[in-house]
């Protein structure tokens, strides 16, 4: 077999493969036997006509097809393993040669993955620091008040909505629930919901965001006068099974504390992989982009669909929108992240062995050692 490759524009390659004469004869053979397994024909069992007699019924074009797929599929494979070539999607097909008793040639082209250029990203990561983590006694207290909200004991309450009451109101196709009066939407809104009893409803309620108005229709559905239990050591051992209200403010303290680890954790992860990222040179095809374009979209769609419950093309309205436009408005997401893969696809194969590899069986391990190795630096 003979193997030519082809460089072309945007990562793709052309191969050009010429099998022999001989070889491709043993596709043939498979090809008429493939096509002759159901074959009845009269006075041989099904499947067990000789190879001229199933040429006959067949005929000579269709078994020449069905080798030249045959020959295709097991050829492209071995050439894509023996050469090492990373092919991202299906290659496009094209046959340059075939008749019975000469070498068969067809080309095949496919998108790869890009040769990248990385910057010293072991320096550039070394430069970047973890901020130090404060948690101030305000965001405890802010805290605890949230977690006195959300223990509070409702009641129905059959007079019109005020300040303080728990409401669940009904706008724009969706539900909501809040304590009225602590700034839960745009100003002005909680203000119309003042006065409301449930049941009640109101239209074309006008409201302004980013020099917009907004016209809404808004239902009460209910209302609920809230009862806060006084925060104590008694509200600390029921509400969170500790010893006193000192032990809950360290317990609120400590989780706040983890939180804010984390997320610094990721802003540090951006940081470095934005700062690597402006001094990578790779020409990214656009097929990656395309499709990680559509895949964005696929998962929009499916979020509409669960959490909306609209159809998409009512989305698309609301935003005044085409699909295509909502495509395009994707592009730079998608560069950004399929740029990002490619960066941490290729330290990860300069810094984990093949062996480490092949442990990270998921690709968010391998991603989170990747990103370990690189704070370590």
């Amino acid at each position: 077999m003979q193997v030519k490759v082809n460089k072309l524009p945007q990562s793709q390659i052309e191969l050009e493969i010429e099998v022999p004469a001989q070889e491709f004869s043993r596709f043939i053979e498979k090809a008429t036997l493939n096509l002759g397994k159901d074959l009845e024909i009269k006075g041989f069992r099904k499947g067990k006509a000789p190879k001229e007699i199933i040429e006959e019924h067949v005929g000579s074009e269709k078994i020449l097809v069905e080798a030249a797929n045959l020959t295709v599929e097991e050829n492209y494979r071995k050439v894509v393993l023996e050469n090492k070539i990373e092919a991202i999607f299906q290659p496009k097909i094209e046959i340059k040669k075939l008749a019975q008793g000469n070498p068969f040639i067809f080309s095949a082209k496919t998108a790869v993955l890009p040769e990248i250029k990385l910057p010293d990203y072991k320096k550039i990561a070394s430069k970047v620091k973890r901020r130090e983590i404060k948690v101030e006694d305000k965001e405890v207290e802010t805290a605890l008040a949230w977690l006195q909200k959300s223990r509070a004991k409702l009641t129905v309450k059959n007079q019109p909505a005020q300040k303080g009451d728990f409401v669940e109101i009904e706008y724009l196709g969706r539900k909501d629930t809040f304590i009225l009066g602590q700034g839960h939407f745009l100003p002005g809104f909680e203000q119309e919901i003042i006065g409301m009893r449930a049941g009640q409803e109101k239209e074309n309620i006008t409201l302004s965001k980013d020099g917009k108005d907004i016209i809404l229709k808004l239902k009460v559905i209910s209302v609920q006068n809230v009862e806060l239990a006084e925060i104590n050591d008694e509200f600390a051992k029921s509400a969170a099974k500790l010893e006193n209200l000192d032990a809950l403010k360290k317990n609120i303290k400590q989780g706040l504390v983890l939180e804010k680890e984390q997320a610094e954790r990721i802003r540090a992860r951006q940081e470095i992989l934005q700062r690597i990222s402006e001094k990578t040179k790779v020409e990214i095809p656009d097929a990656l982009i395309t499709n990680e374009q559509k895949q964005t979209l696929e998962n929009l769609k499916k979020m509409v669909s669960e959490r909306l419950k609209i159809p998409f093309h009512d989305y698309l309205k609301k935003l005044g929108k085409t699909e295509k436009e909502l495509m395009d408005s994707f592009l730079p997401q998608a560069q950004k992240k399929v740029k990002s893969f490619l960066i941490l696809r290729e330290i990860g194969k300069r810094e984990l062995d093949s062996k480490e590899i092949k442990e990270y069986t998921q690709e968010a391990e391998k991603i989170e050692k990747i990103f370990q190795l690189l704070e370590n630096f």
